[in-house]
């Protein structure tokens, strides 16, 4: 028994081992080849169990997925020959896994993905170069990103690819060229303000002279009216004081004397220096009017 088990116990694991190298999964989110010393014998697109020779037949597994693709940066001379450095990103799938063996070789998704960039470059080159730098930097590339799409299809079909999609992510100035254009835009900015601040100032200056003139207007309008009016006052007291000296002149001659001796003698220290038989005196002699 030890020796029957001795020698069927290593046929058994071999036995074994090639019947688990026989059988391979294909998961639904993949393509697989089968191929025999290098020729594709079969294409296996449904998910399942397979089965295949062991150490004659090599599988080979793709994705089904859509695959996401950023393309390399590049400088760009649209219409208007000025530069730009455009980023791209595209959508793609295997279409064909028979053409893609065949176009990419062993390399598999990197080797086609590095072929898709230059695909990606050559598509967009072409079809930058027909617009204006406006069409690739306005927000709506829609009918832009669709003829880069349609330009890539036929080549990336060489490769058994689909290009899905593909987006202009990044459209801007080359970085030597910054600066320079930060420098106009700075400067056509500075010169908008002092235009802006020039004319402020006018505008500024119109109105004060018009507030200036107003005033000195509205003052001479003021003082005219007051001298009018201060005329026709004194003008009114003079007439009385001719009516009340015609009246009585003896009066009229008291009153204003007393008037000078109210403001002659007003204020604390008044000293005056005058003869004695001054008229100016008549009525602080007598305690008659004469």
């Amino acid at each position: 028994m030890n020796r029957i088990s001795t020698f069927f116990l290593p046929i058994l694991a071999i036995i074994g081992f090639l019947a688990l190298s026989s059988i391979y999964v294909v998961d639904e989110r993949e393509k697989a080849l089968r191929l025999w010393f290098g020729e594709v014998t079969a294409v296996i697109e449904e998910p399942g169990l397979n089965f295949k020779v062991p150490f004659l037949h090599e599988i080979v597994k793709y994705e089904d997925r859509i695959l996401p693709l950023d393309v390399q940066p590049d400088e760009f001379t649209p219409l208007d020959d000025r530069r730009l450095v455009v980023d791209g990103f595209a959508l793609w799938r295997i279409e064909d896994p028979v053409q893609f063996r065949r176009a990419v070789g062993s390399g598999g998704q990197r080797s086609a993905a590095q072929k898709l960039d230059g695909i990606m470059n050559d598509g967009m080159r072409s079809v930058l170069g027909r617009v204006t730098s406006n069409e690739i930097l306005s927000t709506d590339r829609t009918a832009l990103m669709a003829e880069i799409r349609d330009s890539v299809i036929g080549q990336a079909s060489v490769l058994g690819i689909e290009v899905v999609d593909v987006r202009i992510v990044r459209a801007d100035l080359p970085e030597q060229n910054l600066e320079a254009t930060f420098g106009r835009m700075r400067a056509e900015r500075e010169r908008e303000a002092a235009d802006e601040i020039a004319r402020g100032n006018e505008a500024a200056q119109r109105v004060r002279a018009s507030a200036d003139r107003t005033v000195v207007e509205t003052t001479s309008e003021a003082q005219k009216n007051a001298d009018i009016i201060r005329g026709v006052a004194d003008g009114k007291r003079n007439a009385i004081f001719a009516e009340a000296f015609g009246r009585d002149p003896e009066f009229f001659a008291f009153y204003r004397s007393l008037t000078a001796y109210e403001k002659s003698l007003s204020g604390s220290n008044s000293t005056m220096v005058i003869s004695p038989n001054s008229e100016f005196f008549d009525y602080l002699k007598s305690d008659t009017i004469k």
